[in-house]
């Protein structure tokens, strides 16, 4: 099993997209709304075909802006029906997102049929493919495009949680508490939707819509399992994204080798990978079911 320079950029795009999700799906775990970025992932989708309509184009700002309105709006419609609607919030959420998916497939199959788009790739992505599209960046160093746009959007998530750090954490843990010190909770939720859906539409095109959310809710909800310190929570959830992502794509090469069976898809792998070690700390962590068990019985009985 050789280590090429494809499959550098491949595992290079794999951990920036992995830890672009990982950093807002923190906020998420701690908001207790994992499944918003599940619901955003999908209802983004109106927005990225009718961005693709206007600009004809993957690679304009449009992409961007149109995924950043449906994600804000997909936030709206769920607070709307739920508030108004009197229904459950779990419910508004699949009842938004899946309203918005199918109609993004249907303006993407029937109505953006000259634009270079795939459905299957929003919903799968295309990480093989990355090493295709290279630009050169210091004058001679060739690197994929993907790389810069999804590093660009880890850079954008790093310095809008470092400038708002201590609204995020206050409004995630006690939003009346917020709401006392002017740090107005609804535009930090806001803001954590923009994110999401930003960093979504940058990592759809090389791992898909479908591994985003795994991306998003997996690494940091390993992390909990073993911290409840913030700084250390997002540190973890970084490395375990970075991890899951390494370790996909060694799977990914690794499997002919050893099983002689053909290669699944490196994002695919990587999505496994994050539930495999969420698995192992589940079971092996400090707090894990193991190790509570094992205490459990080693307890004396009383008399």
């Amino acid at each position: 099993m050789t280590w090429t320079t494809t499959d550098f950029h491949i595992t290079t795009v794999g951990v920036l997209c992995a830890m672009a999700c990982a950093l807002p799906g923190t906020f998420l775990l701690l908001r207790r709304m994992s499944m918003m970025g599940d619901a955003i992932s999908h209802a983004v989708l109106p927005g990225l075909a009718v961005a693709f309509l206007i600009s004809g184009a993957r690679t304009s700002w449009w992409m961007f802006f149109g995924a950043a309105v449906a994600g804000v709006m997909t936030a709206l419609f769920t607070q709307w029906i739920s508030k108004f609607g009197k229904v459950d919030r779990g419910a508004s959420m699949g009842i938004v997102f899946t309203t918005l998916f199918a109609v993004g497939l249907i303006l993407i199959e029937q109505g953006a049929g000259n634009v270079d788009l795939d459905a299957r790739c929003v919903l799968y992505g295309a990480l093989e493919l990355v090493p295709l599209n290279m630009v050169t960046v210091f004058e001679n160093y060739e690197m994929p495009r993907a790389a810069i746009v999804i590093g660009s959007t880890l850079l954008f998530n790093l310095a809008v949680i470092g400038f708002f750090y201590k609204e995020f954490t206050i409004a995630s843990f006690d939003s009346g508490l917020a709401e006392t010190q002017g740090f107005h909770p609804r535009l930090m939720h806001y803001i954590l939707m923009t994110m999401v859906a930003v960093t979504t539409v940058a990592a759809f095109e090389a791992v898909g819509s479908i591994i985003v959310i795994a991306m998003l809710i997996v690494p940091p909800a390993t992390a909990f399992l073993l911290t409840r310190r913030l700084p250390i929570l997002i540190l973890l959830s970084l490395i375990i994204a970075a991890g899951s992502a390494i370790l996909g794509h060694l799977t990914t090469k690794a499997i002919p080798v050893i099983f002689g069976l053909p290669e699944t898809t490196s994002s695919g792998m990587m999505a496994t990978m994050t539930g495999i070690i969420f698995l192992l700390v589940w079971l092996l962590g400090p707090q894990g079911l193991i190790r509570r068990n094992g205490t459990e019985l080693e307890e004396p009985e009383e008399i």
